[in-house]
């Protein structure tokens, strides 16, 4: 029958219609995701043309049978045998499968919720009063800018520091999840090995749990969103999407926040600084607490940019040499030193992820009525001593009992970006100068020392092989001769102290300093003698830290910055509880509560300091004459600080200059810190009443000579004195003693 189209057999029709089957079958597994399915679905088509051969066999065998009539066959009877391997295996693949579905692919949210998705929550954090410091994005400050307006070299940042093999993998990197297992196994923790696609996809689809289920998730979803979106489509989406820290949401808002300019106006040195971000906004951050590892960060992001080709090395060490002019961070933020401080913890615990969009709901220790007379009080004092060449100055208040940070002012100017004013000199280490004394002085009376302990404040070098031979000066340049331990500290002598410390080393002092709360002197190496006069750094909120120990009659609090913290649902997931007045905290005993008493009294004693600094000074507190105080002064007048405390309250204050170079000469007492701390701790006591110190059990005060420290010999008169049951004086003083003492005496100035 030539001109008529033969019709095709029923056997070619059907494997037609089994591949329109599985072309729609195959397009709905690359919309989930065609890379993780890619043997799936083969295997699928497989499953089906064997199923279909099968099939299509069938029917013609049966149509076979019906045609010829063939009578029934009597089939013999057999025994059941045990299913064949590949049943076995196959039903092992579909309980595998369901399981997966179960645990991985059930409610995944569609890629096209990235159009769709609703906002964050942001982050509170308030004082302890509810007043609001701070929000960590009340909105998104988001500007959608398209690919085109982003300059490449700002995209090549980008792709550099975050995601090199962008444009060649399908939604994850094998490469950076073998690098992210190898990290997980050593540091036992689940982080790492996110490409662009997966950090958008984990940023606006996923939680921020960090679970081995949530990865695979993450995993499948980024290679729906690959297949759903192009190249280009998604790396939009993403710098539109990502945090540059705080309220500045996607590439265009930070380049407003931190350079004052488009995105299309940024030079290549900025868009490293800016890439740098996503990694960590709170510690790259150029306004954050520590903004030299902004640059650091940025510096690594030009060499990963060179590394990879999208700069020549002369454009590398241009940008790296380029002097960036960061916009004024006008941010909207009550105590913003102590914030930082806080969001850095809350990082440190919850992740970044978790502090800028679990809706976190903050209440911090913190009295934002003393943090505004903090701040105003070091601003003028600080303004006051410009002729001396004093640029910065910080205090700290807290309450010594429970630990509780009341007030945190970290310079004068958080905004001062010119003077490094969000730097944070609180937790900088600096030279405490005299005031590390009382570590030195915690020791010695905890042993052999007494308050009573006569000590020779004269000329001495000490000589130590392999050191140049040391000499201490005094303050003053002067000496006092034989004079008691009390004197010694209350005058801050500075030879009595050194002498102190040579009679039973350096290495104890440390260990004393670290049990009180010290925690920069880590290599006991780097230290000599002078480490009593201020020789070692350490961080202002530390030594506040030694200070809480002695008024809290040697228990070492620990700092607390944080009350509670709830969700915003209301479900509490931490709460400090410790009331001082009832002894309910529960803080380690470090220093023998007697020796912590014998300090305070020192500290507290306005007529054993007169000699030095006057019996009207910044260190008397009218009305108050609980207070304890001591004052410290860096030999090289880097460093100027005073820490004083009751029961109630303790304000640890610092001045001088955030790039350490040296002040005009400063008298401890009289001008410098002195006057930050008198003025900030009467403001605390104005309203408050004098409250005497508690004396511990095992103290006896009983009359001694005061040029000997023994008991006081017949005719001679005493001065009483507190000491340990164990320690107190068993022998007299002679007059012969006596005179020859005063005659030793009157040849010092």
């Amino acid at each position: 029958m030539a001109g008529r189209a033969r019709k095709k057999p029923d056997a070619y029709l059907a494997p037609q219609k089994v591949k329109q089957a599985l072309k729609i079958l195959t397009g709905l597994l690359v919309f989930v995701g065609k890379p993780f399915f890619f043997v799936l679905t083969h295997l699928t088509i497989a499953l089906l043309f064997i199923a279909y051969l099968v099939g299509h066999t069938a029917r013609i065998v049966a149509t076979s049978l019906l045609r010829f009539r063939l009578p029934r066959l009597k089939l013999p009877k057999v025994k059941l045998r045990p299913a064949p391997k590949t049943a076995v295996f196959f039903g092992f693949l579909v309980l595998i499968a369901f399981l997966f579905w179960l645990t991985v692919l059930r409610d995944l949210p569609s890629p096209r919720t990235l159009l769709t998705r609703e906002q964050e929550v942001s982050t509170k954090i308030y004082d302890r009063n509810g007043i609001l410091l701070y929000k960590i994005y009340k909105d998104k400050n988001r500007t959608i800018v398209s690919l085109s307006e982003v300059p490449l070299h700002v995209r090549l940042a980008t792709l550099a520091a975050e995601d090199a093999e962008f444009y060649n993998h399908a939604g994850f990197s094998v490469r950076g999840i073998v690098r992210a297992i190898i990290k997980n196994l050593r540091k036992g923790e689940l982080s790492g090995g996110s490409t662009i696609t997966q950090q958008l996809v984990k940023n606006a689809l996923l939680s921020p749990e960090k679970t081995i289920t949530r990865k695979v998730r993450e995993i499948i979803l980024s290679m729906a969103v690959e297949l759903s979106f192009t190249k280009d489509e998604i790396l939009e989406m993403y710098l539109n999407e990502v945090s540059y820290g705080g309220t500045a949401y996607g590439i265009e808002e930070a380049s407003q926040v931190y350079f004052g300019k488009n995105v299309g106006e940024l030079t290549t040195a900025e868009a490293a600084l800016l890439a740098g971000l996503p990694k960590s906004p709170t510690k790259y951050s150029p306004f954050g607490a520590n903004p030299d590892l902004a640059i650091e960060r940025q510096q690594e992001v030009l060499h990963l940019m060179k590394v990879n080709k999208y700069i020549t090395p002369e454009q590398e060490r241009a940008a790296a040499g380029e002097t960036l002019s960061l916009a004024p961070n006008k941010t909207d933020i009550k105590a913003p030193h102590f914030v930082m401080y806080v969001r850095n913890q809350l990082v440190e615990k919850y992740g970044e992820e978790v502090v800028e969009k679990g809706g976190l709901e903050v209440v911090t220790t913190l009295d934002y009525t003393i943090q505004k007379m903090a701040e105003e009080v070091v601003r003028v004092e600080v303004a006051k001593l410009g002729k001396l060449n004093v640029g910065n100055g910080a205090a700290l208040v807290m309450a010594p009992g429970s630990g509780e940070i009341l007030a945190m002012v970290g310079s004068k100017d958080y905004f001062a970006q010119d003077e490094d004013g969000n730097v944070n000199v609180t937790l900088r280490p600096r030279q405490p100068g005299s005031s590390i004394k009382v570590v030195n002085y915690a020791y010695a009376l905890s042993h052999e020392y007494t308050p009573a302990t006569i000590l020779d404040d004269s000329a001495v070098t000490f000589s130590v092989p392999g050191q140049p031979p040391y000499t201490p000066k005094n303050y003053d340049g002067a000496y006092r001769g034989k004079l008691p331990l009390r004197s010694a500290l209350a005058e801050s002598r500075n030879i009595p102290a050194v002498k102190v410390l040579a009679s039973y080393g350096v290495t104890k002092m440390i260990e004393q300093g670290q049990k009180m709360g010290i925690t920069t002197w880590n290599d006991p190496s780097a230290f000599g003698l002078s480490l009593t006069l201020g020789g070692g750094e350490v961080k202002l909120i530390d030594l506040a830290k030694v200070y809480a120990t002695i008024a809290n009659y040697g228990r070492r609090p620990e700092m607390v910055s944080i009350m509670r913290i709830t969700n915003y649902k209301g479900k509490i997931l931490e709460e400090y509880s410790c009331e001082a007045d009832t002894n309910a905290c529960d803080w380690e005993e470090v220093l023998d509560p007697r020796v912590a008493y014998l300090l305070i009294d020192i500290l507290k004693d306005n007529s054993a300091r007169a000699p030095a600094f006057g019996s009207s000074s910044y260190l008397d507190i009218n009305g108050h004459p609980e207070v304890a105080v001591k004052t410290g002064t860096s030999n090289d007048l880097k460093d100027n600080l005073a820490l004083g405390f009751n029961q109630k309250y303790l304000v640890a204050a610092w001045v001088g200059n955030n790039d350490s170079s040296p002040m005009s000469r400063i008298a401890s007492g009289v001008t410098g810190a002195s006057p930050i701390w008198n003025k900030i701790m009467s403001a605390l006591l104005t309203k408050e009443e004098n409250h005497d110190w508690e004396v511990p059990e095992g103290l006896v005060k009983i009359s001694v000579c005061p040029l000997t420290g023994t008991l006081p010999c017949e005719g001679c008169g005493g001065k009483f004195e507190w000491f340990l049951e164990e320690k107190t004086p068993k022998k007299a003083c002679s007059p012969e003693t006596i005179k020859k003492i005063q005659e030793e005496n009157e040849k010092w100035p």
